[in-house]
């Protein structure tokens, strides 16, 4: 039988033509950066949504319904762990009602279980601040331990989707390819400033610090997730003009006033730093790297 072209068909066939194509695997990252990498990894085969922005604060995220939506439609949860995301998570797992992502589904991924962990605690109670028992949660500011949460995402994206193994492992080994050349190119940048003393807001750059050879003398916070007062703002002050300290660096979330005068007071210079890669804006990991590192060479430097 002829098929007759009418105006009807010619509109479906349009259509058919304008849907997109599903991507093989709907992913959720807690924060930017864990969506970038797995963005990068997975290409045309996933699609990936962040739950927070890198200018938010990951202690603490609105656990909007809008959030919950995305999780329920999600096939693989890529979180921080080390109750980063504590305060938030948990009641965006639980309204979303996906089995796959709840804790202990194939579909969630604790990346911290991934990498090797920094400060974890000998003992925890409150009056020590927000301390996390299981370690240091922001390993994300390390492109060693990136790597290892790449190679942990990868894996669990070819048991999700078999079929597009190859893609992803080719997608990982172009990933890690660019990171280590990145890190090896940061680390020559930064060689004649190991041993160079800073002072930071919040305990987030532990894992920074050790990869570059730089070392915290002091927070600006008294103790995790407390603000500053005048007592400790006033020995903070006596200790970086003691070690004569050039930067003092924070996340642009956090209040800008203290470590403003802090640096005004000792000579040193506050550079705030971007808490994440910038995913909705398409930035890449490496591209992240180098606009971290740059802004703290700058400000040793001057």
């Amino acid at each position: 039988m002829k098929l007759r072209i009418t105006p009807v068909l010619i509109g479906l066939l349009t259509w058919l033509v304008a849907i997109p194509a599903r991507a093989d695997l709907d992913i959720v990252a807690t924060v930017p950066t864990l969506a970038a990498i797995a963005r990068e990894v997975g290409q045309s085969h996933v699609k990936v949504r962040a739950l927070s922005l890198h200018t938010q604060d990951p202690h603490s995220v609105d656990a909007k319904p809008s959030l919950v939506l995305l999780l329920n439609k999600a096939d693989l949860l890529l979180s921080v762990g080390l109750q980063l995301e504590a305060g938030w998570l948990p009641t965006l797992q639980r309204g979303a009602r996906n089995a796959k992502i709840g804790v202990g589904g194939r579909g969630h991924l604790d990346c911290s279980t991934l990498v090797t962990l920094r400060e974890k605690p000998v003992s925890v109670d409150r009056s020590k601040g927000d301390v996390h028992p299981g370690g240091n949660p922001h390993y994300l500011f390390d492109p060693r331990q990136l790597a290892h949460v790449a190679i942990g995402a990868a894996a669990r994206m070819v048991e999700l989707d078999p079929a597009n193994s190859t893609s992803y492992n080719a997608g990982l080994a172009r990933f890690l390819k660019g990171l280590h050349k990145t890190r090896k190119r940061l680390a020559r940048k930064m060689k004649a400033q190991r041993g160079a003393k800073i002072i930071a807001y919040h305990k987030s750059w532990a894992y920074l610090t050790h990869w570059l050879g730089l070392k915290e003398i002091a927070f600006l916070e008294p103790k995790p997730g407390i603000p500053p007062n005048p007592g400790h703002i006033a020995r903070v002050l006596v200790a970086a003009r003691a070690h004569k300290v050039k930067i003092v660096i924070q996340e642009g979330f956090y209040p800008s006033a203290t470590g403003k005068l802090i640096a005004n007071k000792a000579g040193a210079s506050l550079v705030v730093l971007p808490g994440g890669v910038d995913f909705r804006r398409g930035q890449k990991v490496t591209q992240y790297f180098d606009k971290l590192v740059s802004a703290i060479f700058t400000g040793l430097s001057g």
